[in-house]
């Protein structure tokens, strides 16, 4: 069954190529040929996965161009399909009918529900963690539940894991997997590092014991260094630790070495900080990664810049409130005068609880610099009536209508924002691109 199940998922993959379309029907339907077909492939190489709340795609893109960069072959799911069945299209499309998979890595981004499926079909040998936030209630659960399945399906792992050292609920992974071995990756203090903390936080309690975490600054978020009051749980101090040098230029070093972020924000300094204790972990040398950095082409939608009508407008992807809040930041920067639009959807790829928009700082970008929100989407009129509960006394257009929406954006005379949940992001990327 393992032969066919290559086979079919090998003919889908290169008809839905002839129509220019991807996506995960080969996976699922070799999986219901096979289910257990990727357990019977014949793998030799290292395999990588990458999984979190935010920053997998650009890290395990990261990860895999690095490799590529020096000179590797490598097996990766670059456009992000990271369940079980996104997982096996990619793998089966480049395996032998033999079921031999020929590459020296295989870099893949998991899903983190879908992590005890993985981990019971491949033979993982690193698993890398960027963090851990409270995301789409309504299909994660709680984070705490999402942590524990992640801990019962790594319980007998061998292989080691690359987690953040600055993100307790990521660091308490390594007590549950007492066979693994541990890398970690950490930023320094820096000058916007502050030692109280006003965000949406899950990182407040001790994992051992329940006492409380004592921190020395926070980064943003939970972000930061801790240690529990009981002294029995504190930030790993054997972290490769990477030092901000300037936000504004994406700069920061690592082992004397100066880096430029693909992207703004702290956050995908920390990704890059998981790129390169991975790189470390391989005696893969940083140059490479230098170059990977320098030459990434930014995801769509991750704070991509346009020119619209001689303006600058900036299209950011939100999901929850830790990741929307880093969002914000960004914008907040901006001190010149600008026009926003938010468009929330809540449907299942968004997440049908938008709760989290109430733990999202929104308040960051409600100035007089900000003349004109437009809120668009299926929950436009909760969005609207958020930023009233925020003080927001200026302009607020509600549109239901998401083509119209984005054309009153398109008017404005200044720098436009445009910021949209999962499933409309690239319908307002393909307006906004639209004769521009």
């Amino acid at each position: 069954m393992k032969n066919i199940a290559i086979l079919l998922n090998k003919i889908l993959s290169f008809l839905l190529n002839l129509i220019h379309r991807g996506g995960s029907l080969p996976g699922q339907m070799a999986l219901k040929v096979d289910r257990n077909v990727l357990s019977e492939l014949d793998i030799k190489c290292p395999i990588i996965v990458v999984t979190g709340t935010n920053g997998k795609t650009s890290t395990s893109n990261l990860i895999a161009s690095s490799f590529e960069t020096a000179g590797k072959k490598v097996i990766t799911n670059r456009k992000g399909d990271n369940m079980l069945e996104g997982i096996a299209t990619c793998i089966l499309k480049e395996s032998k009918l033999s079921g031999m998979v020929c590459a020296d890595y295989i870099v893949l981004e998991v899903d983190e529900l879908n992590i005890p499926y993985v981990m019971k079909q491949l033979p993982v040998s690193h698993m890398v963690v960027t963090n851990f936030f409270r995301d789409q209630l309504d299909r994660a659960k709680e984070m705490e539940q999402l942590i524990q399945k992640i801990e019962g399906a790594i319980v007998n792992f061998e292989g080691t894991l690359v987690l953040n050292a600055n993100d307790p609920n990521v660091v308490r992974l390594h007590n549950a997997a007492p066979n693994a071995k541990a890398s970690y990756f950490a930023m320094n203090r820096y000058e916007d590092s502050k030692e109280k903390n006003s965000e949406a936080s899950e990182g407040k309690f001790c994992p051992l014991c329940g006492g409380k975490l004592i921190y020395k600054f926070y980064q943003y978020s939970h972000i930061g260094v801790y240690e529990c009051e009981n002294h029995d749980f504190k930030t790993p101090e054997n972290a490769l630790t990477g030092d901000i040098v300037d936000v504004a230029s994406r700069t920061f070093k690592c082992k004397n070495k100066e880096f430029h972020a693909p992207q703004d924000g702290v956050y995908t300094m920390y990704n890059c900080m998981a790129v390169l204790c991975v790189m470390d972990l391989f005696q893969i040398d940083f140059d490479f990664v230098e170059k990977t950095f320098a030459t990434t082409v930014i995801p769509d939608g991750r704070n991509e810049i346009m020119d619209i009508n001689g303006h600058k407008c900036v299209l950011n992807l939100i999901k929850n409130p830790t990741g929307a809040n880093e969002v914000m930041k960004v914008i907040e920067k901006d001190t010149d005068d600008k026009t926003i639009l938010i468009v929330l959807n809540d449907k299942q790829q968004d997440g049908t609880d938008i709760s989290w928009i109430f733990d999202t700082y929104f308040e960051k970008i409600i100035d007089d610099t900000t003349s004109h929100i437009i809120c668009s989407g299926s929950r436009c009129y909760d969005m609207a009536l958020r930023l009233k509960y925020g003080g927001y006394k200026h302009r607020i257009e509600v549109e239901e209508d998401l083509e119209k929406a984005v054309k009153s954006l398109k008017d404005a005379d200044h720098a436009m924002y445009a910021i949209a949940t999962y499933t409309a992001l690239q319908p307002v990327r393909k307006l906004l691109r639209r004769n521009a």
